[in-house]
């Protein structure tokens, strides 16, 4: 397993390997980089790929924005989807955190990673059936607006008052991280 045949067959044949699938969909093959692959099944991480992938996927000038709403704390819900959207784009949840250094050894604690593409798609979902207006500014969501969300959405209201109370404890979080200007400063949790 875990790349063993693939060695074999390199071995038998004489012939190097170029590329490694990493799904089962033809966008799903990456360059083969030995050193890379041996930190992945060691559960190392891969933070190089990551980076490549998260540069793949993130335009400069959108990330130098991000970055400014983040500081000033004026991260709305649009945003939230923009971010959502370049996630799932980088690949499933499972296989951008086994990337992190240290992660397969909290592999255990952490229940149901599969699960966060579904949560990530359906706050897609909500933040998609919102106005501009309401994207901007989630404070004028009255409870005829959550109903119209969640029906739009095909959600219940509760998962848009979930998702809204998220976007809130983002934004408060980001507010105490950005206590002093220019430095990033982050609460106890």
């Amino acid at each position: 397993a875990r790349g063993g045949a693939a060695l074999s067959i390199s071995s038998v044949t004489g012939v190097p390997i170029k590329f490694v699938g990493i799904g089962e969909k033809l966008d799903a093959l990456e360059p083969f980089y030995p050193d890379r692959m041996a930190s992945r099944i060691l559960g190392m991480g891969d933070v190089l790929t990551l980076v490549e992938r998260a540069q793949a996927v993130v335009d400069d000038k959108k990330a130098k924005e991000m970055e400014k709403k983040i500081r000033t704390a004026s991260f709305d819900l649009q945003d939230m989807l923009d971010q959502l959207e370049a996630v799932q784009k980088m690949g499933p949840i499972s296989q951008i955190l086994e990337m992190i250094p240290g992660f397969s050894k909290i592999k255990s604690n952490v229940s149901n990673v599969d699960m966060e593409d579904g949560r990530l798609r359906r706050a897609g979902a909500i933040v998609s059936s919102m106005t501009p207006q309401e994207r901007r500014n989630p404070d004028i969501l009255n409870g005829s607006r959550k109903r119209r969300i969640a029906i739009g959405s095909g959600m219940a209201v509760q998962d848009v008052n979930q998702l809204i109370n998220q976007h809130r404890q983002m934004k408060k979080f980001l507010k105490q991280a950005t206590g002093r200007p220019g430095k990033m400063k982050f609460p106890s949790l």
